[in-house]
């Protein structure tokens, strides 16, 4: 295979919503470039991309799918990304190695809320936009709306670039304003016949292209005094300046596509070929420490691992971006990370699940390599003799969690093992053993997500699971002061025990003033791993407890503190004086106390007026105008307290707050309420009481439980 220079290597990512036909243009970019003899399509089950068998089961993207063409002189390589916002690891992860996004719009839709949330990755990492309104043959598409939506949501920087003569089941024709051309093409698609713009379209297109040509000259002096002294600028005038302002994020280029009839994706190619910029043009990828690494083949090799993939017969395949030099067969490189050498034994170039071979790779190329030892995602790997790390990506926060265990309990290690392989392959896929909760909980962006979970258990590790609704963390605390007392007296024969412990215990809260009513002899400060404090107070007088003795009835109420009395939940934010007592000068001992000390704060906690706080999250939902309040009703039926409502382009954003309790399987009725056309974030805001009649239904709940023990 042929060795492009960097000036040569185009990097794109193709992304969009659920069906705007990113997978299918994929397909079409490689059969037009003469890749593929003949194009495969979503419903067949055999494009390049989408290999996997869940995602020909699904007949969606769930995985990125690295893929190249090589078009004019230039090698192109595509990365097809997921469109479910469920798969933003995904998305993520392509976003950070391409130099060019191309933005899939459905032609019948319009924006979408996953665009907007797409958008938000693109606009983060600053990388030019390529807009492709596509299945403008489908008999419901409307060019204009769509238009409009995209101009209303992204502004002056969109730009047409081409506009549909017609539309719908008849469109064969464009006319392209760069080139001011109509492209007309054959019935099914394929090579367009290029013929004069017609006298009717003239006017218009006159119009458009002024637009374009300004639009062109205001992103560089030079061009905009040529502008001034020409009245308009030539071809390669224009892409430079439209270059320029793609770059700047101040040009987004409107392309029209058939991607299924192989409409308008040879002039796409034509257009990164030609305008959009290559990885030495963009901005330098920058380091840990701040520090800049040029996309230069000359200098030191370095790599940026963005995606690994484990399959099952073949092993783990690290997916990367060589961000510096040139990366050679049999090369050694050091993983920044682990310190650990590695060997490159073999190098290709991904087309799905095809292989190419090839002996190097120069900066700005994507390729991939088996037998890593020691190498995983957002890792860096470079020459010997240099020391730096990229930036790694940041991947969103987990949205759900649920508890999941395997039906065979002899399989519980084997579960663990799978999802610490299923996390390597997804890192938004996140997994961990609740001790407080006594549950394997399960955390990742949505119930989709956690289906494709399941699947890869089933299917790919031969293990049975079961989701479960996972346990509230809870919280206990009281409401206002108590006092107790417990003797702990115990005889058998030889050396008994024997300790007996008196405390009150109140509420706490910051800036409170210290205690008057009780002589303090010494003070801890202990704050909560699970959040708020314990304040502990030796007010011992007289000898009554030996000093040796209190940090065991400190013990006793921490033991208590992480299985609170009312339903098991941790406790937090309490004061505690220990203020007499009684010892015996045989029989007392560390374990007495400690016994004395969590018995007594047990008593005492049941007085003190106790109470359940639950944990609150803020929630943000992006939704349609139209289903706002169908939301709003859901969100109040979930005890949910409406903080407010934005707007963001043609969406309505709802903030609330909602306690955790009621968030499960949100993601689900969300999408039913909605159609899929909303999505939801959320975080931990605070902790809050729960109403009356939820803590003594949970209270009950624990009283059943301690019964039936």
């Amino acid at each position: 295979m042929k060795t492009y220079d960097e000036k040569h290597i185009k990097n794109i990512v193709l992304i969009g919503g659920a069906k705007s036909g990113k997978t299918t243009l994929a397909e079409t970019m490689l059969f037009e470039a003469g890749l593929l003899n003949r194009r495969g399509t979503v419903e067949d089950k055999n494009t390049v991309s989408d290999y996997h068998e869940i995602e020909q089961e699904r007949m969606n993207s769930v995985y990125l799918t690295t893929m190249h063409t090589e078009w004019r002189g230039f090698k192109i390589n595509i990365i097809d990304t997921p469109g479910m916002d469920d798969f933003m690891g995904e998305i993520v992860s392509a976003m950070k190695v391409a130099d060019t996004c191309v933005m899939l719009i459905n032609g019948q839709h319009g924006v979408e809320v996953s665009t907007e949330l797409v958008w938000n990755y693109a606009d983060q990492f600053n990388k030019p936009v390529i807009l492709a309104i596509n299945q403008l043959d489908h008999p419901k598409a409307n060019f204009e709306n769509t238009l409009e939506s995209i101009k209303k949501r992204f502004g002056s920087p969109v730009v047409l670039m081409q506009y549909p003569v017609n539309q719908g089941e008849e469109f064969d024709s464009i006319i392209d304003l760069l080139k001011m051309t109509m492209y007309k093409f054959p019935k099914g698609g394929g090579k367009p016949e290029k013929l004069p713009i017609p006298p009717e379209e003239e006017d218009k297109a006159n119009e458009l292209h002024n637009e374009l040509v300004e639009k062109a000259a205001e992103n560089d002096e030079e061009l905009m005094e040529l502008y001034f002294e020409k009245g308009s600028l030539d071809e390669d005038e224009m892409r430079k300046g439209l270059k320029i302002g793609m770059m700047k994020h101040e040009v987004f280029p409107v392309f029209c596509l058939s991607a299924k009839q192989n409409m308008g994706s040879g002039r796409l190619m034509g257009f990164i070929d030609n305008v959009a910029p290559a990885a030495f043009e963009m901005q330098p990828e920058v380091t840990t420490e701040g520090e800049e690494i040029a996309c230069d083949p000359n200098a030191p090799t370095s790599l940026f691992v963005f995606k690994t993939i484990i399959e099952p017969f073949l092993g783990k395949l690290a997916l990367f971006k060589v961000t510096s030099g040139t990366l050679k067969v049999g090369q050694d490189l050091v993983n920044n990370q682990t310190n650990t050498t590695e060997r490159f034994n073999q190098l290709f170039i991904l087309d799905g699940k095809n292989r190419n071979n090839v002996e190097q790779l120069v900066a700005g190329d994507i390729g991939a390599t088996v037998k890593l030892k020691d190498t995983h995602t957002n890792q860096t790997l470079h020459d010997k003799g240099v020391s730096f790390a990229i930036k790694p990506m940041d991947f969103p926060d987990p949205r759900i969690t649920t508890a999941i265990k395997a039906r065979d309990k002899n399989d519980d290690e084997k579960l663990a093992e799978a999802l610490r392989e299923i996390h390597e392959e997804d890192p938004t896929t996140i997994y961990e053993y609740s001790r407080e909760l006594k549950q394997m909980l399960l955390k990742g962006q949505g119930e989709l997500h956690f289906a494709v979970t399941e699947w890869k258990l089933k299917n790919i590790h031969n293990i049975d699971i079961e989701f479960l609704r996972p346990r509230i963390p809870y919280r206990e605390t009281i409401q206002k002061p108590a006092d107790a007392s417990y003797r702990h007296k115990k005889q058998s024969g030889g050396a008994g025990q024997f300790g007996e412990v008196f405390l009150h215990i109140e509420p706490y809260y910051e800036g409170m003033p210290e205690p008057t009513d009780y002589n303090v002899r010494g003070k801890e400060e202990i704050e909560l791993e699970w959040g708020g404090k314990l304040i502990f107070y030796n007010c011992i007088v007289g000898g009554v407890i030996d000093a040796r003795f209190i940090p065991s009835i400190l013990k006793g109420i921490m033991e208590k503190m992480e299985e609170g009395p009312i339903t098991g939940s941790y406790v937090r934010d309490i004061r505690v004086m220990v203020y007499d007592g009684k010892m015996h000068p045989v029989d007392s001992n560390d374990i007495s106390f400690k016994i004395a000390g969590a018995q007594a704060f047990k008593e005492a906690f049941i007085k003190a007026d106790p109470k359940i706080l639950e944990p609150i999250y803020e929630v943000e939902v992006m939704v349609p105008e139209e289903l706002m309040g169908d939301v709003m009703t859901d969100l109040q039926t979930r005890r949910a307290i409406i903080l407010g409502m934005d707007s963001k382009g043609f969406y309505k954003v709802i903030n609330a707050k909602v306690p955790l309790a009621e968030m499960y399987k949100y993601t689900t009725s969300l999408r039913s309420i909605t159609q899929g056309r909303a999505s939801f974030s959320s975080r931990f805001s605070e902790y809050a009481p729960v109403p009356m009649d939820i803590q003594q239904r949970l209270m009950k709940e624990m009283q059943e439980k301690e019964d039936e023990k």
